[in-house]
């Protein structure tokens, strides 16, 4: 089974600093958190850790980030005990033609074969990188062109793209090990866990199936209350 951990920026506008959030999500009964930045003090942050145990398996970094200071970024979340960071967003001219997907791959490719062997690189998707581009989603083509880059597959925004959420994870098991489960509604947007089309049970079924290690909830709305990680922690618990 899985291990089930909640997005931070599902929380973003709480008035907490990082450390507080921490300690809040691992009383809600989340196994661990992923970082969407860090507010505070880095050691306040790992105490909270400590004490709650939480693990932080993970962390949306922004490439220029990685580009730019990859030694010192890798720094900060290795103390933190993070080992997977996440690309959390590239934008839609990175996806609009093949030339472009292959500009980012390579830019992609550079920073993972930097990191030393303990560290892995991830890319989490929205829905701009399913455009058609030269008769298959752009999103396909960056896989085939990167075959040292992990995928952290939003099946939300899958969903929403027009792909099926559930054949993606199957379709790819051999490339993810960080899932993001965010429900969604057909033809729509993602909505809170429980409420729209997304299989929980198939995608748990996958996971498990293909040792994924971590089913990470994420909620783009209601952000600035705890109770979206209570909610998280309700759409879960059954599947880890």
């Amino acid at each position: 089974m899985s291990k089930i951990a909640l997005q931070l920026y599902s929380i973003d506008a709480v008035d907490d600093d990082t450390a507080t959030k921490v300690e809040t999500v691992g009383e809600t009964g989340f196994d661990g958190v992923e970082f969407a930045g860090i507010d505070g003090d880095v050691d306040d942050v790992g105490a909270a850790l400590e004490d709650n145990n939480v693990k932080a398996p993970s962390a949306h970094v922004g490439l220029d980030a990685l580009e730019d200071d990859l030694a010192g970024t890798v720094d900060t979340y290795r103390s933190l005990g993070v080992t997977d960071l996440v690309v959390p967003y590239l934008p839609p001219e990175a996806f609009e033609s093949h030339e472009a997907v292959e500009e980012t791959a390579d830019r992609l490719s550079a920073v993972a074969d930097e990191l030393e062997d303990d560290l892995t690189l991830h890319y989490h998707n929205h829905d701009h990188e399913f455009v058609d581009v030269d008769g298959q989603p752009a999103m396909e083509h960056l896989i085939e062109l990167t075959a040292d880059l992990e995928i952290e597959p939003d099946l939300g925004w899958v969903g929403v793209a027009g792909d099926d959420p559930v054949d993606f994870l199957e379709r790819h098991a051999d490339r993810i090990s960080l899932v993001h489960v965010k429900d969604y509604e057909e033809g729509g947007q993602p909505v809170e866990g429980g409420t729209g089309d997304l299989d929980i049970e198939a995608v748990a079924e996958v996971a498990a199936d293909n040792g994924m290690e971590w089913l990470i909830y994420e909620h783009e709305e209601r952000q600035d209350s705890y109770e979206t990680a209570r909610n998280g922690v309700d759409y879960l618990e059954p599947y880890r």
